[in-house]
C-alpha cells in the first residue's frame, strides 16, 4: 500500500484527499494514517490539511521497494523489486532468485554490499547510503553469443539516465564503464547460466558512484561519483527508475533488430575511447592501436600501426588509454 499512496501523492498537482486514497485502495482512514505517518518518519515531507487531504512537498533520498516501485515507468523492467538493506551482493541474489524461477524483469536493489563484485574477482565498493548497488535478472530468448550486447545496453542506459537526471552528459569507456572527467563512476558486471545454445537466464549488476566523497587510496585516481562530478541533490531511486525505463526501451528494440542498432550512433558519440591511441591488453598480446568505435554487436574496432583493423570482443581483453584509465 506504501507503493501506492506515494504513487497517488506522487501524481497530483495539489492534495490528495483521505478519502479518495480509501476509495482507490479499499482501505480504512486508519490503514492510510498509518501509512502516512511511516512515510513521515522515514523522512517524506507529506503536509496533511484538514478538509483538503494530503501533499507531498519533499522526498528525501531513499532507496527502498516502495520509493522505487512508486517511480517506475515500465511494462517489465522492475516488475518485481526485492529490496535488502544489506546484502553480500545484488548479483549473488539475483543468481539465486534466478535459479528459484522468478520472472523476467526482476530487480534486485541494496542499501549496502558487503561483498560487492566487480570485473575478474575485483571488489566493488558499496558504502551505505551513498550508491546505488543493483541487478537486473532477464530471460531472453538470445544465443549465448549474443549476451555481451546486453552490458553495451545497459551502460548506454545509465549514460542516458544520467544525461536526463543530473543534465550532465557522462562518457563511455569500452565496453561498460561509465566514467565522467577520465573518472569511473559506474561499472556493470553481467553474469550468465547457459547452456551450448540457449541461456538460463542472465543478471546484469550495476553499481553507481552517486554521494561518495572520498575513496581508498588505490583508487583515488581512478574514481569519482555523481557529486564529485557535479550533479545537484540526485535522488538515487529517480535514478534507478530511468535507468529501467532505458534499458526497457533499448532492449525491446534489441529483440527486435537482433544487434544494437538502436543505439549504436548514440554510444559512439559517447565512446571516450573514439578517435584515440589505445593499449589493447590480450593475455599474452599487447598491442597499441587507434580506436574507431563499435560495430553494431558491441565490438570494438581498432586500426594498428599497420593499417590492419583489429575487432575486439569484450571478456578478457582490456582496453586502457596511452596515459592511463582512459
Amino acid at each position: 500500500m506504501k507503493k501506492e499512496i506515494l504513487s497517488m501523492l506522487r501524481s497530483a498537482e495539489g492534495y490528495v484527499s483521505g478519502q479518495q486514497l480509501c476509495n482507490q485502495l479499499k482501505v480504512s482512514r486508519t490503514a492510510v494514517w498509518k501509512v502516512i505517518e511511516q512515510l513521515k518518519a522515514e523522512g517524506y515531507d507529506i503536509e496533511a490539511v484538514h478538509g483538503k487531504g494530503y501533499h507531498l512537498v519533499s522526498v528525501p533520498d531513499v532507496i527502498s521497494q516502495a520509493e522505487i516501485e512508486s517511480r517506475l515507468q515500465t511494462k517489465w523492467a522492475g516488475c518485481s523489486v526485492f529490496y535488502c538493506p544489506v546484502i553480500d551482493s545484488t548479483n549473488v541474489k539475483a543468481k539465486r532468485l534466478a535459479e528459484e524461477g522468478v520472472s523476467h524483469g526482476t530487480l534486485v536493489v541494496a542499501g549496502h554490499q558487503s561483498a560487492g563484485k566487480g570485473r575478474r574477482g575485483r571488489v566493488w565498493e558499496s558504502p551505505e547510503g551513498t550508491g546505488i548497488y543493483m541487478t537486473l535478472i532477464l530471460r531472453p530468448g538470445i544465443k549465448p553469443e549474443q549476451a555481451p550486447m546486453l552490458t553495451v545496453l545497459m551502460a548506454q542506459s545509465v549514460a542516458d539516465a544520467i544525461q536526463t537526471v543530473t543534465g550532465i552528459t557522462p562518457g563511455i569507456k569500452w565496453p561498460n564503464d561509465i566514467v565522467m572527467d577520465g573518472r569511473k563512476i559506474c561499472g556493470i558486471l553481467t553474469e550468465m547460466s547457459t547452456e551450448m545454445t540457449w541461456i538460463h537466464y542472465v543478471v546484469i549488476g550495476v553499481g553507481i558512484n552517486v554521494h561518495q566523497q572520498t575513496f581508498p587510496e588505490e583508487l583515488e585516481d581512478k574514481a569519482s561519483s555523481l557529486d564529485l562530478a557535479g550533479a545537484q541533490s540526485v535522488k538515487r531511486a529517480e535514478l534507478v527508475a530511468e535507468v529501467m525505463k532505458r534499458f526497457e526501451i533499448y532492449y525491446e528494440q534489441f529483440e527486435k533488430e537482433g544487434d544494437l542498432s538502436v543505439i549504436w550512433e548514440r554510444y559512439n558519440e559517447m565512446l571516450v575511447n573514439r578517435d584515440r591511441e589505445v593499449r589493447v591488453l590480450e593475455p599474452g598480446h599487447e598491442y597499441t592501436g587507434h580506436a574507431i568505435g563499435i560495430d553494431k554487436n558491441g565490438e570494438l574496432l581498432v586500426r594498428r600501426e599497420n593499417g590492419q583493423v583489429e575487432t575486439i570482443y569484450a571478456g578478457e581483453v582490456s582496453v586502457r588509454g596511452i596515459y592511463g584509465y582512459v
